[in-house]
């Protein structure tokens, strides 16, 4: 927290504005919106609502197709069987590890999905112009969801601007955080302002209470709203944080080859939510030695998303990948990757503890 925070929590306090409705929910809505460059937003209680009311914007039903990217969280994925529909995963490719063009076409040559979800991961732009040209031309509305990449850019568009729909997640983890909540962002103001009738449990205009369309309890509480107001002040702040961790590990481990920093894609700049390296193949040091190497210190680090072709609930739905090796560029990255601590309240002597622990290994 900033402390700016309470200034906005107060407020909602001395005006007995606590539930889903009020000012910080409104302003924080227009604020988010504006920071996208993007014409309306609702405020949800989560990141998942958010993708779930796009699905539903999209017309996705029962039986219907949803490409999704491979390489991500569960949450990007879990919204599509909420609608009974079919996922189909969609390999990586390696200037960004986010979704590959050439496997999303290859996909596309089988069948046609009802929507695309394109995942930003770890904090960077998928490449939005390739896909967006595929999808395009089938006339297929793109999903970006963009809740690890609040403030990274592609090209000269913010993060979540440039599909149909935008998601954002201000989850504890995120680069601002709500505590819980997320956004959906998009130019089309009736879509955004159905997703809100929906957020509020589809409660029909009228007198008494009644409801013509099945509704969800999503929308985003005046006091989390008052927190996200506080933290928007101070992004621009975080990301340039992030940008010295991750330039810190970068720098720290030049000398050891079997190291590379995840890559950065030059089509924009990334909001270096985590900072990700990746073990040369050959490497005699693996993921698990220096995660449990930092574990006996007291340092928490991670294994990068396992693929959702290889989790157990997703194994049996289709996947494609435009990798010509044995192993897909997914899994290929979660064999070789670790998420280092990242979190901006880190100095100096904490980071070079962390890289000395590692290099120690090598």
């Amino acid at each position: 927290m900033c402390g700016k925070e309470m200034d906005y929590i107060q407020e909602a306090f001395d005006t007995n504005w606590i539930a889903p409705l009020g000012k910080n929910v409104d302003y924080f809505e227009r604020e988010i919106a504006a920071y996208a460059g993007v014409k309306a937003a609702a405020a949800l209680s989560s990141g998942t609502a958010a993708i779930h009311l796009a699905l539903k914007a999209c017309g996705v039903k029962q039986g219907d197709i949803v490409f999704c990217s491979d390489l991500t969280f569960a949450a990007s994925c879990n919204p599509i069987i909420y609608e009974q529909a079919v996922p189909v995963f969609i390999d990586s490719e390696r200037k960004s590890l986010n979704m590959s063009p050439a496997a999303l076409e290859k996909a596309f040559k089988k069948q046609v999905p009802k929507a695309v979800i394109a995942v930003n991961l770890y904090g960077q732009s998928a490449d939005m112009a390739a896909i967006k040209r595929i999808c395009d031309k089938r006339n297929i509305p793109i999903i970006e969801d963009a809740a690890e990449s609040l403030g990274a850019t592609y090209k000269d568009k913010m993060s979540g601007s440039i599909g149909k729909f935008g998601v954002f997640s201000f989850n504890g983890n995120k680069i601002i955080t709500t505590s819980g909540g997320g956004m959906l962002v998009s130019d089309d103001e009736e879509a955004i302002a159905k997703a809100r009738f929906w957020a509020t449990q589809a409660r029909d205009q009228a007198r008494h209470y009644q409801h013509s369309e099945l509704g969800y309890n999503y929308r985003m509480s005046n006091i989390v709203a008052g927190i996200g107001r506080g933290q928007l002040t101070i992004l621009s702040e975080r990301i340039k944080q992030k940008k010295a961790i991750y330039e810190y590990y970068k720098n720290a481990f030049e000398e050891i080859g079997e190291i590379e920093m995840c890559p950065i894609a030059s089509w924009g700049k990334p909001n270096y939510w985590l900072s990700i390296i990746l073990l040369e193949p050959d490497s005699k040091i693996k993921p698990l030695d220096i995660m449990l190497a930092l574990e006996k210190e007291n340092i928490e680090s991670r294994p990068v998303w396992k693929p959702m072709h290889l989790q157990p609930f997703y194994e049996h739905y289709e996947f494609f990948s435009d990798n010509s090796d044995a192993i897909a560029v997914s899994e290929d990255v979660f064999g070789r990757g670790v998420c280092l601590p990242s979190d901006t309240k880190m100095t100096e002597k904490d980071m070079a503890r962390v890289c000395g622990i590692i290099k120690g290994l090598f």
